[in-house]
Parts: C-alpha cells; sequence; structure tokens
C-alpha cells in the first residue's frame, strides 16, 4: 500500500464525516444558507490566497525546474480555475466575488493557515505536501461522492461547483500532489513519515472544522459575547 493510501485509510473516518456534514450534504441537495454560502467566501478567498504563499514557499525550496514548474502551475491553477466554483456560490448568493474579499479570517481558518505556514517554513517538503494535500483530496471526493449520491442536474444551484470538484482533471493534479509525496516518503525517515502523518492528519480535522466554521457562521469569542451584552 503506498504511503498516501495508508494516509487515506487512516483519516477515512474524517473524510466520512466531512461528506456527511450538512454543509457539504447541502451542496448536493441545492439548499444551504446564503448567509453561510457567505461566510465560506469571506473565509475561503483568503484561505486560497495563502495556500498560494505555500505553494510559493515550495517553489523557493525546489532546486530542479520541474518542481518549480509544478508549484508555478497549482498556483496559476488557483488563480485561473478555482475562483469559477466561488463565482457559483456568488451567483447563488447575488453577491459580487469582489464585495466578499478582504475580510478577517475566522478562528479556525486562521488556525488552518497557520498550521501549513508552519510545516512548509519549518519542516520538509513532505511535511508541507502532507499539509496541502487533505484540501485538493476532500474536495475532490465530495464531488464525486456528491455525484454518486445526488446525480446531480443543472437545476441544482450548485451544479457546477459539483462537477468542477469531480471532474478527471481535478482527480489527475490531486495524484500528481499524492505521487509526489509517494515519492519523498519512500526515503524519508520514519521520524519525518511521523510528522507527515501528523500534517496530514491535522489538515484532515481542519478541512471537516472549515465546513462548520462556515455552517456557523463562526466568529471569534470576543464578538459573540458583546452580542449578548
Amino acid at each position: 500500500m503506498s504511503f498516501t493510501n495508508q494516509l487515506r485509510k487512516e483519516n477515512d473516518h474524517i473524510f466520512q464525516l466531512i461528506f456527511d456534514h450538512p454543509f457539504v450534504d447541502g451542496i448536493g441537495k441545492g439548499d444551504v444558507s446564503k448567509e453561510a454560502i457567505a461566510h465560506y467566501i469571506k473565509a475561503d478567498f483568503e484561505y486560497l490566497n495563502a495556500f498560494m504563499q505555500i505553494y510559493g514557499i515550495g517553489l523557493s525550496k525546489s532546486s530542479k525546474r520541474e518542481d518549480i514548474a509544478y508549484f508555478f502551475q497549482r498556483i496559476q491553477f488557483i488563480l485561473n480555475d478555482e475562483v469559477h466554483p466561488h463565482h457559483t456560490f456568488c451567483h447563488y448568493i447575488g453577491v459580487n466575488y469582489e464585495d466578499l474579499q478582504g475580510y478577517p479570517l475566522p478562528p479556525t481558518a486562521d488556525h488552518y493557515i497557520k498550521h501549513m505556514m508552519y510545516h512548509a517554513q519549518t519542516g520538509t517538503m513532505g511535511e508541507t505536501l502532507g499539509a496541502l494535500l487533505p484540501c485538493p483530496w476532500t474536495y475532490l471526493e465530495i464531488g464525486q461522492v456528491l455525484m454518486e449520491r445526488y446525480q446531480p442536474t443543472e437545476e441544482n444551484p450548485f451544479y457546477e461547483w459539483i462537477r468542477f470538484y469531480g471532474d478527471p482533471s481535478v482527480e489527475a493534479s490531486t495524484m500528481e500532489m499524492r505521487n509526489r509525496l509517494d515519492a519523498l516518503a519512500a526515503s524519508a525517515s520514519t521520524e519525518e513519515k511521523d510528522k507527515i502523518r501528523e500534517a496530514f492528519q491535522k489538515s484532515c480535522e481542519l478541512e471537516l472544522a472549515f465546513w462548520e466554521m462556515s455552517y456557523t457562521c463562526e466568529e471569534w469569542p470576543s464578538k459573540g459575547l458583546v452580542k449578548k451584552l
């Protein structure tokens, strides 16, 4: 069994919780509150900005042109392609994409970004990929699961979102990241593989927490306490 297959098996329970989360399941049903959608986009816009910066760290640590090209292509994908799912959500709630940009991060998103930054700045390339991989991998499987579970048509307002993440091109790019991590793990020490495992597992947990954060419109505790006073 490959290293990334082991990671997937070890964290299957978290993947299943993500698939069954009411926000994710609501996408399949075509029914998610507009407040939750807006909260998600505000956080995810900043999250993806950070994701590109972490790819940039990976690029800066690369000595081979093929590795530099890989990280450059991943940045290009977020800049040029991964805005489309956001536009699908914006169309549903009737808000311009630009109006949902530049907001401060909720606690969970803030923690998630700093978790990935920590591994990228202080860890190996394997740790960096281990922290990054759950994002594209869970989204790929969300798209696949929702396509199979609900067989959505264009009448579902999130049809394009589901189709985007369930597309074979996303599967291919996710597999490329997996292959890179498998190659690094093949020569990694037991200690390094344990660190990769930890980075991957925490990112899986934070992917689940990100959906919950969006669904509950999570705020910093002081804001909630002020509203009660």
